[in-house]
């Protein structure tokens, strides 16, 4: 498959886009036939978007439990219902999640839920790219541990078998709550003998931290180096309550961090993620949505404007995370992350990339295009969202989304009526 973007804005000029099979293939004033060709006027390409925190599947808790405390929210609301869903609502919960990022320009997710295998299959028809991890508990018990271990190394060897550009195998163990130190260690010595990034989260809350500490006489970033499990494999979401020396551990050991804005303030966590302090120890810093039972949509603008907002506003400073910068951690930060060649509209990189519609009231007037992308728009700008070299949206339509909301509605309404009962 090859397709050419013709007359499209590329950083402030004017340019032709080729691409062969899935890569950028040429960028310029070429000439070339190709068997798709999109009209680039009055658009601008930019990277597809990289959210390296979420739960698709829990888009079909949108609306379902909000406005509650995070751990009468986890244990009264979110818990009961996980326990009663089946694979029909993974299937059509990570379908539904696929079709809102495709619409909002994400092309790349990293996934921590349950039914790691059907999540694929949904990602695999979908055209997206996924890090999907089934999460990992053993709730500090040897046998839990081992059904669990059984379990993720199934999920692995099925994940196997899709297409390793875009259905990417992971490990996901929860937290440091819910995931022993022997649990730990297993994850990361079957992750580096296997090449795969792990996914945590990690420092979310100040009970979180003050509770193991208690527990345990040591904070949750030390108890981690101490055990062996830091790297650059890590992806570690929240990382809100950490202190100087935790900072200076993760930057060591080259640990990635997920900063999660909206999912942050809407649970009231506390506090925010420390940015500048993060950034100058050395750590490379990307953005997520987390799930849409604690965001409410997966729309990776949205968290642009959020993350930038946030910060000033903690900081009281407005030079706090530019727009620049926010850009960066949604684009080429979040393929550093999750270790893969996107993120930038390159010859020789993946052919990941969106068509933004300048004819919209947030672009005018167009004084910085990235600055408008951060502070004025919204996902709804996506008009073409290209992922793998495969057209997954054009004029802001995808094939049976009305289908995939229907079906996504129906299961979320039957899961609901299981847990009522």
């Amino acid at each position: 498959m090859s397709i050419l973007i013709k007359d499209v804005l590329l950083e402030g000029k004017t340019a032709n886009i080729f691409i062969e099979e899935n890569l950028i293939s040429q960028i310029g004033n070429i000439t070339v036939e190709a068997e798709h060709v999109l009209d680039g006027k009055h658009k601008a390409a930019i990277p597809g978007l990289v959210n390296t925190h979420t739960h698709a599947a829990m888009t079909l808790l949108r609306g379902y439990a909000d406005d509650l405390a995070l751990q009468e929210w986890l244990t009264t609301r979110i818990w009961p219902v996980e326990a009663n869903l089946t694979e029909d609502d993974i299937y059509w919960g990570t379908k539904l999640a696929c079709l809102e990022m495709i619409k909002t320009g994400t092309t790349m997710f990293n996934d921590m839920y349950f039914h790691g295998e059907i999540a694929a299959k949904a990602v695999d028809e979908m055209g997206i790219r996924g890090v999907l991890s089934e999460v990992f508990f053993d709730l500090f018990d040897e046998t839990k541990g081992e059904v669990g271990k059984k379990k993720v190394k199934k999920g692995i060897e099925q994940l196997k078998g899709y297409d390793s550009n875009r259905v990417i195998p992971a490990l996901g163990p929860h937290a440091i709550y819910t995931v022993s130190a022997e649990g730990l260690q297993w994850v990361k010595e079957f992750a580096d003998a296997n090449d795969l990034l792990i996914h945590i989260h990690l420092a979310e809350t100040k009970r979180e931290n003050d509770d193991f500490v208690e527990k345990y006489g040591i904070r949750p970033v030390p108890y981690l180096e101490k055990i062996g499990f830091l790297g650059p494999n890590l992806v570690i979401a929240h990382c809100v309550w950490l202190d100087k020396k935790d900072m200076e551990i993760l930057a060591k050991h080259e640990v990635k961090i997920s900063h999660n804005p909206i999912s942050n303030m809407k649970l009231a966590v506390g506090a925010i993620m420390p940015y500048r302090e993060l950034k100058k120890a050395g750590c490379v810093i990307s953005l997520g949505t987390d799930g849409c039972a604690s965001n409410n949509n997966l729309d990776m603008f949205e968290s642009m404007k959020f993350a930038a907002l946030g910060q000033k506003l903690f900081a009281d400073d407005p030079t706090v995370l530019s727009a620049q910068e926010v850009y960066d951690m949604v684009t080429k930060n979040g393929g550093v992350a999750l270790r893969m060649n996107t993120g930038e509209i390159k010859e020789g990189m993946l052919a990941d990339l969106l068509l933004i519609d300048l004819r919209r009231p947030s672009f005018s007037p167009n004084h910085s295009l990235i600055a408008n992308i951060v502070y004025a728009a919204n996902g709804s700008c996506v008009d073409t969202t290209i992922c793998d070299g495969r057209c997954l949206m054009e004029a802001g339509r995808v094939k049976e989304e009305v289908e995939i909301m229907n079906k996504a509605g129906y299961a979320a309404c039957e899961l609901i009526k299981r847990c009522v009962k």
